[in-house]
């Protein structure tokens, strides 16, 4: 598998509904960071689908690094 591109070495705050699903981008080339946008096409990769589970801000992955995909782990800092 590719490897992805860093979009930014920094989460991304979204504020997130319970119940609706995000589809985050996994690739790195969406310009509607950290969201899919549908710029993956051709990439062999495909958005992450998360389904918030309570109302409020979540901490989005931006470098595409995380162990906790979608969500932010810090890994960013190592990179």
């Amino acid at each position: 598998m590719p490897e992805p591109t860093i979009a930014q070495k920094a989460p991304v705050k979204v504020a997130v509904e319970a119940g609706k699903t995000y589809h985050w981008c996994a690739c790195g080339k969406s310009q509607n960071q950290p969201m899919c946008d549908g710029s993956h096409r051709g990439t062999g990769f495909t958005p992450m689908a998360y389904t918030a589970d309570v109302t409020g801000d979540k901490w989005f992955c931006a470098c595409k690094h995380s162990g906790t995909k979608p969500l932010c782990d810090g890994t960013h800092k190592k990179l």
